[in-house]
């Protein structure tokens, strides 16, 4: 680990208020989850508290297992990542969920969203992206790979779109554009010199028209309904 790198770590921790932040790894490939872990406990601000070969063995893990973020696979034996991510939130509402992708696995971005993850990665991403989606996520934001993104988005342009666009007034179309790069509410009152709460309500209200989940499925929303360019 180098210097800087340790420099950083000390710097997050600082900023989370926490010692280390947990990890759980769910997926069906043991090599893949030793390699994995070995990665992310070299930094000193994680911590892998447990892993899973399928969903079935990430819910019961979570019953006895503290975590911050879980890394999870989607396509798995016995209880799949969308089941896993729907069931595991019920029980660990606070739990931030990133989904591990391959290519190809598109159909099933949108079922993860709904379910409640907040980010996506490809299992064979830079252990540096790895580490930045995780600071995103638990800081709040939500965290796409850009080549998955990429993928999504050339999907969407080659087909019609299958959803009705929600109707959405001049302010909240404003805000959700924000939204999508990354503004938290306050930075979004600052920039459009209106007050937090007001944000905070075109906040909810957005999610409740468009049915959106979290961030990450606003951004979807945003992004199928030709809101943002990218």
């Amino acid at each position: 680990m180098t210097e800087q790198n340790n420099r950083t770590s000390r710097q997050s921790r600082e900023i989370y208020n926490m010692e280390k932040i947990r990890i759980i790894i769910t997926d069906d490939h043991q090599l893949f989850r030793n390699g994995l872990k070995i990665l992310l406990n070299a930094y000193p601000d994680f911590e892998v508290t447990g892993e899973a070969a399928n969903g079935n063995e990430f819910l019961e893990l979570l019953k006895n297992t503290e975590a911050d973020i879980a890394l999870m696979d989607i396509n798995m034996p016995e209880a799949d990542g969308i089941e896993a991510t729907r069931k595991g939130l019920t029980l660990c509402p606070e739990l931030n969920i990133i989904a591990l992708s391959m290519y190809g696995e598109e159909e099933y971005y949108y079922k993860m969203i709904d379910a409640g993850a907040k980010g996506f990665l490809l299992k064979d991403s830079n252990i540096s992206e790895v580490r930045e989606a995780i600071l995103t996520v638990i800081k709040g934001g939500s965290y796409f790979s850009q080549e998955l993104l990429y993928n999504v988005i050339q999907k969407i342009k080659h087909r019609d779109n299958e959803i009705k666009s929600a109707i959405l007034s001049k302010r909240e179309k404003e805000i959700l554009v924000k939204i999508c790069e990354g503004l938290s509410n306050q930075q979004i009152a600052d920039t459009l010199f209106i007050s937090k709460r007001t944000v905070d309500k075109h906040r909810a209200n957005l999610l409740g028209k468009t049915n959106s989940r979290n961030t990450a499925s606003l951004i979807l929303y945003a992004i199928r309904n030709k809101l943002i360019e990218i």
